[in-house]
């Protein structure tokens, strides 16, 4: 079963009252470089409209409360409310794999033999190319099979042989010892004793404030 949150560990200079950075598993980096591969309104209707920053939401809703007689014949607004993306390895990922539709695509074809049955849309009322019938007979749609990642494949992104550092504007590099040790000594910390660990989960919510 899929993650509600993934964790990090902070690393905080108590004396200085500030997180110099954070220890981040495998499932995290998965999850903060996926988000690079997701289309901008999938990421707003995940974390919702009123938490975007800026005016992305007010987009979003400005084509949620259009009228449908503003909008083309041939289009519709789930073309870029909900985007179709493409498979991939999403579904291993932590949170998004919560989002994943367990819907079947649609996919249409014309009633016709045209092409030997060449032509494919996801769109019902789109135009056969041949005898410019709508092509809106529903086809039956197979899924690429599920890799099993039990075999020894970890799936995700990254490998989860170290642990990764998660600077606080979303810089992300394996950490190693000396990697700590110079940030230590670029944030100019005398007193190893003050340092405090604290360990946080991550929400959806939560992720996106930062970005």
């Amino acid at each position: 079963m899929a993650k509600s949150s993934v964790s990090m560990k902070l690393l905080i200079d108590s004396k200085a009252g500030r997180v110099l950075f954070a220890e981040a598993s495998k499932d995290c980096v998965d999850f903060l470089f996926y988000i690079l591969s997701l289309p901008v309104s999938k990421l707003i209707s995940l974390v919702g409209k009123q938490q975007m920053v800026g005016s992305l939401g007010n987009l979003y809703e400005s084509i949620e409360n259009l009228n449908e007689s503003y909008i083309q014949p041939n289009k519709n607004k789930d073309t870029f409310l909900k985007p179709v993306i493409p498979p991939t390895s999403g579904s291993s990922v932590p949170l998004l794999a919560l989002e994943d539709s367990p819907s079947v695509r649609a996919l249409y074809r014309c009633p016709q033999s045209c092409n030997n049955y060449g032509y494919v849309s996801d769109d019902p009322t789109a135009l056969c190319p041949s005898c410019r019938r709508l092509m809106n007979m529903a086809m039956d749609y197979v899924a690429p099979p599920v890799k099993n990642e039990s075999s020894g494949e970890e799936g995700g992104f990254v490998k989860g042989v170290v642990t990764y550092m998660v600077m606080d504007d979303l810089v992300v590099n394996p950490m190693s010892t000396i990697s700590s040790l110079t940030l230590l000594s670029k944030f100019n910390v005398k007193e190893v004793g003050a340092l405090q660990e604290k360990v946080v989960a991550l929400g959806m919510s939560e992720v996106f404030i930062h970005i």
